[in-house]
């Protein structure tokens, strides 16, 4: 798959250049995206409007998340994003 838009680049720079970062939003929005198109309305009303709802449904998951991502109406915490890796780090230091 290529990313032609949103540049790959913008992408990563959201994301502090870290692709794998990168991948788990997307891959997380996109999830949330897929669930809102197949059934689960309660849901996505509850985090989107009708109106946005009926606008995404001709598009596909990954590429409404990656502009989603490029537009700044996703992003991640940044100070629980790294809690959480320190504890994984941690966790398999100690294994």
């Amino acid at each position: 798959m290529s990313v032609i838009q949103p540049e790959i680049d913008k992408l990563l720079d959201i994301c502090d250049n870290d692709r794998f970062l990168l991948c788990a939003i997307a891959s997380k929005r996109s999830k949330d995206i897929n669930n809102m198109m197949h059934g689960q309305r309660d849901r996505a009303l509850v985090l989107q409007s009708v109106d946005e709802v009926m606008e995404i449904a001709g598009k596909k998951p990954l590429s409404i998340a990656m502009n989603e991502i490029a537009n700044g109406e996703v992003s991640y915490d940044k100070e629980t994003f790294e809690e959480e890796l320190k504890k994984l780090n941690d966790k398999f230091k100690a294994e």
